[in-house]
């Protein structure tokens, strides 16, 4: 990487002394233009100095290294050959560039260089009417932030997770933008945290759910065991939640507590923050999937016992229908000395006596709970 940049400088046109305006930059010829850039602007006092318009990647760098302040580049879901001409104009790692348009990472902090890659992941709350063993409850996404010393460089993927609205609310505040690239990446871990605590409650609301058809009298014409499909889905989807908020505590740890370069102090205690709030939607995940374990063995085992219920019910029948079998069954072998065989009462006698050993039976296994 060192001689690619040695390569770069060596070609790359002396910085301008003058103030004369930009104009024979040649954007045609420029291979860090790409489709996939949504926004591309220089900040310079915590102004944007291009006013609404998108400058392409190089072109903002160029009045960067010319003027100073810093560049702000947001792509959405770039191709390996849309990122290349990026990568290689503010000289980013191949590996983080990987990661960067293949996505499906683990929310991570590494450093390159004088590059910090950050992988968060970001969380969105599907609304549904009703939680069913097929709903998706939560949808994730990714954005990566390269934060160097004079660029911030986001690659998001996922159809939300938007940095639109954050760019324009950073922009209405200009002493927080003249902090430089670390109070964007600072506004990112944020917004992403934000989106944590909204997506906890809401599924709060599902499990309390979950748990009051649990724990309640089931609906007539149906039967303990039934929700067991809505609770594991639920579960596999605190668990996708899991996955995005856990990695990520260390990270913003690290911002917090060890001085960066790339880091503005003033910027770094606000990571601590962030971190705290993310450390509180960690403990709620963990809590959710524990009570989750808790309502689905709670689910299993009442439906174990209506199970037990209904093999009681049917062993209490299979008794009272075993008298009349087993009498009936005596009196009909073929022989000709038995007892009241050829009586003129015996037949009422002998369904008498099957009645009332049967009401007996049936009064005795309703008083012991089993009909």
């Amino acid at each position: 990487m060192s001689m690619i940049r040695d390569l770069r400088a060596a070609v790359r046109p002396s910085p301008r002394k003058s103030n004369a305006p930009y104009s024979n930059y040649d954007s045609t010829r420029d291979p860090s233009a790409s489709s996939a850039v949504v926004d591309c602007a220089v900040y310079r006092d915590g102004v944007r100095v291009n006013g609404d318009a998108c400058l392409t990647p190089r072109a903002a760098q160029h009045r960067v290294r010319d003027d100073g302040g810093f560049t702000w580049i947001g792509l959405h879901e770039p191709t390996e050959a849309e990122f290349s001409g990026i990568a290689a104009e503010f000289g980013l790692h191949p590996l983080a560039v990987e990661d960067a348009v293949h996505a499906h990472q683990r929310p991570k902090l590494e450093r390159y260089d004088d590059t910090l890659f950050t992988v968060f992941k970001t969380i969105h709350y599907v609304e549904h009417a009703e939680l069913t063993s097929t709903s998706e409850v939560v949808e994730t996404g990714e954005v990566m932030c390269f934060t160097g010393r004079d660029f911030v460089i986001t690659v998001r993927h996922g159809g939300q997770g938007s940095l639109r609205a954050l760019r324009h609310r950073m922009q209405s505040e200009p002493e927080l933008l003249a902090k430089g690239p670390s109070a964007v990446l600072h506004a990112i871990a944020d917004q992403v945290v934000d989106g944590y605590l909204a997506v906890a409650s809401a599924v709060q609301d599902d499990i309390d759910e979950v748990e009051i058809d649990v724990f309640s009298e089931p609906a007539k014409g149906t039967s303990r065991g039934t929700d067991a499909g809505r609770i594991y889905q639920l579960k596999r989807e605190v668990l996708e939640f899991k996955r995005a908020v856990s990695p990520l505590l260390r990270p913003l740890q690290l911002l917090s507590e060890r001085p960066m370069r790339l880091i503005d102090p003033d910027i770094q205690k606000y990571f601590r923050d962030v971190a705290d709030h993310l450390a509180r939607v960690q403990e709620q995940v963990v809590g959710f999937d524990e009570l989750l374990n808790s309502i689905l063995q709670a689910n299993l085992a009442q439906a174990t016992v209506a199970q037990n219920e209904d093999m009681r019910k049917i062993t209490a029948w299979a008794a009272i229908i075993a008298v009349p079998t087993m009498i009936t069954g005596v009196y009909g072998m073929n022989f000709d000395h038995m007892p009241e065989l050829h009586s003129q009462y015996g037949y009422p006698v002998a369904m008498a006596g099957i009645v009332g050993i049967c009401l007996s039976i049936h009064r005795t296994l309703k008083r012991n709970g089993w009909l």
